[in-house]
């Protein structure tokens, strides 16, 4: 008599969106049925249209500020804007997505005993006063600035995650996701790389904020993927929170100069005031965690450096 392999239930929140289209590609890779769920205000269809025949994979519209109720065994949070032009388009909703969308998903994987990840972000360290930040370091966040409605927003959320875990036993992953590249982001998100990119693809004058010697990492798509499939399988003693990045630190100056010469572009570096709240530094200096029970130093496994 045959028996049917059980296959794992896995939802992902923002499916469509840069890093989830990627993660529903990993999770279908490894045999799992795939819940995507977005409600396409970053999130675009033609991320996930390769996916749509694969018959254990599912598309739902929905907004995670409202309640869903479906039967899964793992959930991935990663529905919210994260770049500053969509979080500050609607920053009153932005807070929401983060706040009420990790009650709404907290509330599921309780009721379903799921295993629940939540995606944060290297935001919640603010403009650091530590360098590099650790995660034992609690941030230097203005509460009230243009960027609170996602910073703050991802550090309440976290909060939830960890008072859940302690009222109600539940198995939670964070990670704080540090800055990434790769295919199928956004090309107007207003983020470093593609700006760069798309202003020195079209020899428009490069927009450096600042005197560009403020510092980045940049982690290519897959390596973080891979550390979010790593901490979900890890044991549930493993919380986090945990940095995810590339250990590699550059300047702002640098990437735009060598954005230029890959492109060959005829671009000029400009230079316009720095933003408010923007950090100073930010690397994703705990690149040895990027997956979770991996050996101690482990560095990405992708060598797709812009530097």
């Amino acid at each position: 008599m045959r028996i049917l392999q059980q296959r794992k239930r896995v939802l992902v929140t923002g499916g469509a969106g840069f890093l989830g289209s990627h993660l529903c590609e990993r999770l279908l890779a490894e045999g799992n049925d795939v819940l995507c769920m977005d409600n396409f205000f970053t999130g675009v269809r033609e991320n996930i249209l390769h996916l749509l025949d694969n018959p254990h994979f599912e598309l739902i519209r929905h907004d995670v500020t409202f309640p869903l109720y479906v039967e899964v065994d793992e959930i991935y949070n990663l529905a919210c804007p994260a770049s500053p032009i969509h979080y500050q388009f609607d920053p009153v909703q932005t807070t929401k997505t983060s706040v009420h969308g990790a009650i709404n998903m907290l509330g599921l994987a309780k009721r379903v005993r799921a295993k629940i990840f939540q995606a944060s972000t290297s935001e919640v360290y603010g403009d650091p006063q530590v360098h590099p930040q650790r995660e034992d370091y609690w941030g230097h966040v203005n509460p009230n600035g243009l960027r609170s409605c996602y910073d703050e927003g991802k550090r309440c959320a976290e909060t939830l995650f960890f008072d859940y875990r302690r009222q109600h036993g539940l198995r939670i992953k964070v990670a704080r996701i540090f800055n990434t590249h790769g295919p199928r982001m956004h090309p107007n998100d207003g983020r470093v790389v593609s700006n760069f990119i798309v202003q020195a693809l079209s020899n428009q004058p490069i927009t450096i904020y600042g005197d560009g010697s403020q510092t980045r990492s940049f982690c290519y798509v897959d390596d973080l993927i891979e550390g979010f499939v790593r901490l979900m399988n890890s044991p549930d003693t493993c919380t986090g929170p945990i940095n995810l990045g590339n250990p590699g630190e550059y300047t702002i100056r640098q990437l735009a100069e060598r954005i230029i010469d890959l492109t060959g572009s005829r671009s000029e570096l400009v230079t316009k005031p720095l933003p408010s709240d923007d950090p100073r530094h930010h690397p994703g200096q705990t690149a040895p965690r990027l997956a979770a029970q991996s050996p101690p130093g482990r560095r990405p496994a992708q060598d797709h450096r812009l530097l």
